[in-house]
């Protein structure tokens, strides 16, 4: 089951619209009230400038236009009352309240469009992640299952990141990544990794062959994308030794100029008491057991997929206990470099060992509200998601 993330609340204006529009009449009738009471020598006329400039900041042309009328309406009533309109004083003063009040009109009006078609691309931009990222079932054979995304702004509902699950003959199979990078672009190769391991769940027999075959399918087009012929030479002692999280893999990747995705493999079978995991440059997943957390990190880590053949490694797949009442927690780096107000980043495994609730749904609830908390802004700068699983326990 997928948790909705919450809409940011943006604390930019919390009174109603109609209570907003009040303030420029009220500006209005204080700068005109004060202009009469004045000395003659005093002119307060600019200051009404300000109220069809606020306007502009919230209404629409049509309100903005007629607020800044009123100005101009009001400034020839004070012209009038304290001399004459043809006064040179008054006349420029009129001029340039008219020159300002279109101005602003104007600038209201290239808002609203920028608005509407700020709507219409977020749409665009949430079904085409709704539709490469599928929602995760509840259920998967004997493991309850919960998943959740963060995007990095509200205004950019979509991202790189992705996960999916498979039931196979034996078991459960289960990919999360990380593609390098925002924006369409991302979500194409996301869409690429999420279709490649779906046409390949229930072929490929074990977790190295499925980690090469993604490789294969993924690679080509890695390579057409940054228009490079072939990728760096580097030995795999080496790179392996440097892809063992996604911070080692980013700095490698920028160094070469290459694009990337990290994911972590997993299979859960539904007999025996055991999960099998490949990670290729992917943060390590933690196991929940009781008041403990425990990182699965693997002896042997792969490289990123899209910067060396993974057919020329010899990749194995490492086994770790998966007990009834455990839950597995897949993550994105999006979730561990989210800072706070002093810099430092999301303890995790902290904050996950100190939660005493239960079942996957629960667990991912509570890290999505503490991880927006943490964050200065409640916002992330990155696209985070995470998946969690749980073996139930036997009924007494």
């Amino acid at each position: 089951m997928d948790l909705q993330a919450p809409r940011v609340v943006r604390f930019r204006f919390l009174a109603p619209r109609h209570a907003l529009t009040a303030v420029p009449f009220a500006l209005i009738a204080l700068v005109t009230v004060v202009d009469l009471l004045a000395p003659p020598d005093v002119h307060l006329g600019p200051f009404l400038a300000a109220a069809p400039a606020v306007a502009a900041s919230f209404a629409g042309p049509r309100t903005t236009g007629l607020i800044g009328g009123v100005a101009v309406l009001a400034q020839v009533v004070v012209a009038m009352v304290r001399g004459s309109v043809s006064d040179v004083n008054h006349t420029f003063q009129i001029i340039t309240l008219v020159l300002i009040s279109v101005f602003v009109t104007l600038f209201a009006h290239l808002r609203e469009v920028h608005e509407r078609e700020l709507v219409q691309l977020r749409s665009v931009a949430e079904a085409a992640q709704q539709v490469v990222l599928r929602p995760l079932r509840e259920r998967l054979g004997p493991l309850r299952v919960a998943s959740v995304y963060l995007a990095a702004a509200a205004e950019a509902r979509i991202g790189g990141d992705l996960y999916a699950a498979a039931r196979t003959a034996l078991g459960t199979r289960l990919i999360i990544g990380d593609v390098r990078g925002k924006g369409l672009e991302a979500v194409g190769d996301a869409a690429l990794v999420l279709g490649a391991s779906r046409a390949a769940a229930h072929q490929e027999a074990d977790l190295p062959s499925l980690a090469a075959y993604l490789e294969r399918a993924v690679a080509p087009d890695l390579d057409g994308a940054q228009g490079q012929e072939s990728g760096p030479t580097v030995t795999d002692s080496g790179l392996a030794a440097r892809s063992g999280d996604g911070l080692d893999a980013a700095r490698y990747s920028d160094d070469h100029g290459e694009a990337f995705i990290t994911a972590a493999l997993v299979d859960i079978p539904d007999t025996g008491r055991t999960l099998h995991l490949v990670n290729c440059g992917h943060p390590p997943p933690l196991i929940l057991r009781g008041n403990r957390v425990i990182a699965l990190e693997v002896d042997q880590p792969a490289p990123p997929l899209g910067l060396v053949e993974l057919t020329d490694l010899q990749l194995t797949a490492q086994s770790f206990p998966f007990e009834p009442g455990d839950i597995l927690l897949l993550y994105t780096d999006g979730v561990l470099e989210a800072r706070d107000g002093k810099g430092d980043f999301y303890p995790l495994a902290e904050r996950a060992a100190a939660w005493n609730g239960s079942g996957p749904r629960a667990l991912l609830s509570h890290l999505r509200d503490d991880l927006l908390a943490h964050t200065p802004t409640h916002t992330l700068g990155d696209d985070a998601a995470m998946v969690a699983i749980e073996m139930p326990a036997p009924p007494a």
